[in-house]
C-alpha cells in the first residue's frame, strides 16, 4: 500500500497526574533550562486527577495527520503487554494503519508519567520500553520507498542506525527527486548528539522542526558556533539562519507562548500563538504542532504562512483537551480545513 504520510517514532501508553503543589522557579542564568518546576523533597504531594492516554511522537503525528484525511501508518515499536494490545487498538480506532508495528518480545510498551501543572504545562518523566528496539527492515523498507511523506518524531535506542535506514529511502534536498519527503521533528537526544552526528540527516530534510532550546543546543554543538555569547542564542533569527545553513529546505522552531518562526532562505515567517479559551494540557503540542505543517504544507501546495495558521488552530485545539491526541481539528477526504 501507498501511504500519503508514515510516521517513524515512539508510541506509548500515558498515565498524567494533576498537581498545583510545584513551585515554579526563575532559572534564566541557564539558556537551557530557563524555567524549573519544583517541590519539596522528602514531602507527599497530592494528586488532585488522573487520565488515562496515549502518546508517543509517532503515534500523536499518526493521528493529527490522519484527521486531515490522509492515508497514514505508524512506525513504532510495542511490547507484548495489555498497554501494546491497547495502542494498537487506539491507533487501528483512529484510522491508522498499523501493520508496520514492530511488536518485541519480552518487553514491556513504552509508558509516559506526565505532571501536568494548572497552566496546562507539563513534566514528562519517560520510559522507552519496546521503542528503544524499534525495527526498520524490509517491509518497512518498503513502504518506506513509496510513501509520498514521510514524518520522523523522537528516536531512542540505536537511533543513528534507525535515521541511515529511514533517510536511505531519500535523495539530497534539491537534487530534483521529490519523494518521499522528509519533516524532522528531532529529540533532545538527537540535538545533543550533535552537529556532527546527524549532518548528513539534514541535507536529506524538506522540513526540520524543534523547539527554541534544542535549536540553542543543536548550534552550540557546531565548532563553528560553540562560543557565540548569550544574546546571539537567544535570537530566533540567528539560530533559523545557522540551522538552515547545516542543509535542510525548511526550519521551523517553536517558541512556546511566543509564537513560531520558520525560514526557507528566503523569508523569516512569524505566527503568533492563538490564545486557547481553555488551555488545559500542553502534551503533545509540539507533535500536534509540527506534523499539521507537514499537513498544510501538502494542502496548500507550499504556502508556509497557510500551514502556520492551520498549526497554531490545532495546536489551541489541542491544548483545550486532556491528552495528546484528542481535540484536534479534522477534515472528511480532500476537504480543506478554513484558516
Amino acid at each position: 500500500m501507498k501511504y500519503d504520510f508514515i510516521t517513524v517514532g515512539g508510541a506509548t501508553r500515558d498515565i498524567s497526574f494533576f498537581t498545583d503543589q510545584g513551585v515554579l522557579i526563575d532559572n534564566r542564568r541557564d539558556v537551557l533550562r530557563q524555567e524549573l518546576l519544583a517541590f519539596e523533597y522528602g514531602a507527599k504531594i497530592k494528586v488532585d486527577k488522573f487520565y488515562y492516554s496515549f502518546g508517543g511522537g509517532a503515534a500523536n503525528s499518526a493521528v493529527c495527520l490522519a484527521n486531515f484525511g490522509f492515508r497514514t501508518a505508524c512506525l513504532a515499536a510495542i511490547g507484548t503487554d495489555e498497554g501494546g494490545r491497547l495502542i494498537v487498538a487506539n491507533l487501528k480506532n483512529r484510522n491508522i494503519d498499523t501493520r508496520l508495528l514492530s511488536v518485541i518480545k519480552g518487553t514491556e510498551s513504552g509508558t509516559s508519567f506526565i505532571l501536568v501543572a494548572p497552566t496546562g504545562e507539563r513534566v514528562i518523566f519517560g520510559s522507552r520500553g519496546a521503542n528503544r528496539s524499534l525495527t526498520i527492515d524490509g517491509p518497512q523498507l518498503k513502504a518506506l520507498r513509496a510513501a509520498r511523506n514521510i514524518h520522523i518524531a523522537s528516536l531512542s535506542g540505536d537511533w543513528e542506525n534507525k535515521l541511515k535506514k529511514v533517510f536511505s529511502v531519500c535523495a539530497s534536498v534539491g537534487t530534483g527527486q521529490s519523494r518521499p519527503q522528509i519533516s524532522w521533528n528531532p529529540g533532545t537526544t538527537q540535538c545533543r548528539a550533535g552537529l556532527k552526528k546527524i549532518a548528513a540527516f539534514l541535507k536529506k530534510t524538506t522540513i526540520f522542526a524543534l523547539n527554541k532550546d534544542e535549536a540553542i543546543e543543536l548550534v552550540l554543538s557546531s565548532a563553528e558556533h560553540r562560543r557565540l555569547g548569550r544574546a546571539v542564542l537567544n535570537d530566533t533569527d540567528n539560530l533559523l539562519k545557522i540551522i538552515k545553513s547545516f542543509g535542510p529546505k525548511i526550519v521551523m522552531i517553536t517558541m512556546g507562548q511566543s509564537g513560531v518562526k520558520v525560514y526557507d532562505g528566503q523569508q523569516i515567517y512569524y505566527q503568533p500563538i492563538k490564545q486557547e479559551s481553555r488551555r488545559v494540557d500542553t502534551t503533545g503540542v509540539g507533535d500536534v504542532f509540527n506534523s499539521t505543517f507537514a499537513a498544510g504544507l501538502v494542502l496548500f501546495d507550499g504556502d508556509i504562512n497557510r500551514a502556520l495558521r492551520l498549526s497554531v488552530r490545532n495546536a489551541a485545539a489541542k491544548v483545550a483537551h486532556l491528552g495528546a491526541q484528542d481535540g484536534l481539528l479534522k477534515t472528511v477526504g480532500k476537504k480543506r480545513p478554513k484558516n
